[in-house]
């Protein structure tokens, strides 16, 4: 039996509150993608469904975040069943120099080829963007390549294929100077190249990992971690070429990772950490929350993830599958990779 089994949470399958347009939510499974694993910590997963409708995972993990030790893993979930966790990629350059590797975000922009995007560098002030690509549905990786000076690659969370074939992918950067910043890398050639875009240019807030959301007319919202104890947002009607102003929404968020994602019936779904920020840094993070909108204005919440007295829970993933369902991966106390289910 493959540990990752004896962690599996059996489907619970309860019913949540009712979102804004009558639907119910229910988790049907709710499990660690693995138990025991070769390294101490881990931390930024994302998630992507393969071909054949089963799973990907991809994380950072090594002694502990910022080592040089720390390098990207994968699992596959085929059949019901984890594999064992496998590094792919590190931040070795020579036999004297190796970088720790941060936040892993996988990607399908054609039809044949997975990317994985990371970066590598000694912090998140001095990183830069890298990616290799699959052909093989994540059996095995390119050679991997540095991204174009100034461009870093998705931060945290996946980009958006928009119907004209515009792709935006949702980065920030974070200053010497303790300054953070949003932007979009728009490629309109299938990603071949990217031209940079900033959300905030004139937002005196601190706002970093967009994520993306699609509405109808074309619209689009982008939804920031902030250090204002809220989320913020801004808005695009011109495939992302400019942006409206920065506002907050009444939604919590303690400085910490959120990802959303837009569902085939146009409901968006909302993860984050419902709560304000605290005087350490993990504060707040031991709640996560599943939310509901239907104009990305109101937000419901129709699922409590997690409900504990301490612990961090922090940094999800969210995406949609062919069968509707709803799967989202996030940190587990910094020792393991949640995996949950919801259907709508």
């Amino acid at each position: 039996m493959r540990l990752a089994t004896l962690f599996l949470i059996a489907a619970v399958a309860f019913s949540c509150r009712n979102s804004p347009n009558a639907n119910t939510c229910t988790v049907e499974t709710n499990e660690h993608i693995f138990g025991e694993a070769p390294f101490r910590e881990c931390h930024a997963s994302t998630i992507i469904e393969l071909k054949d409708g089963s799973l990907l995972s991809a994380w950072f993990a090594g002694t502990e975040e910022g080592n040089d030790d720390v390098g990207i893993w994968t699992a596959f979930k085929k059949e019901g069943l984890w594999s064992a966790p496998t590094e792919i990629l590190n931040g070795v350059v020579s036999d004297s120099l190796r970088y720790p590797c941060w936040n892993p975000v996988l990607f399908r922009a054609a039809e044949n080829v997975l990317s994985l995007y990371y970066k590598v560098g000694p912090n998140p002030r001095d990183w830069w963007g890298m990616v290799v690509h699959s052909t093989d549905e994540g059996q095995t990786w390119s050679a991997p390549e540095k991204l174009p000076e100034g461009i870093l690659g998705p931060i945290k969370n996946k980009p958006v294929v928009l119907p004209s074939g515009v792709i935006l992918s949702p980065s920030s950067i974070e200053t010497n100077d303790d300054q953070w910043h949003s932007h979009i890398e728009r490629s309109a050639d299938g990603g071949k190249t990217w031209e940079k875009i900033s959300i905030d240019p004139e937002n005196p807030a601190k706002v970093i990992q967009p994520t993306l959301l699609l509405y109808p007319e074309g619209k689009i919202q982008a939804l920031l971690r902030s250090n204002q104890n809220y989320i913020m947002e801004s808005w695009s009607a011109d495939e992302g070429k400019t942006w409206s102003p920065m506002a907050t929404i009444p939604v919590l968020n303690p400085n910490s990772g959120i990802d959303a994602v837009t569902l085939q019936s146009g409901l968006q779904v909302l993860i984050y950490n419902p709560m304000e920020s605290g005087k350490e840094w993990v504060n707040g993070r031991n709640k996560l929350n599943a939310a509901v909108s239907a104009d990305g204005k109101n937000w419901q919440d129709v699922a409590v993830l997690e409900d504990q007295p301490s612990g961090e829970f922090s940094y999800p993933s969210v995406i949609q599958t062919s069968d509707q369902a709803v799967h989202v991966v996030y940190t587990s106390k910094r020792k393991s990779i949640k995996h949950v289910v919801l259907k709508f």
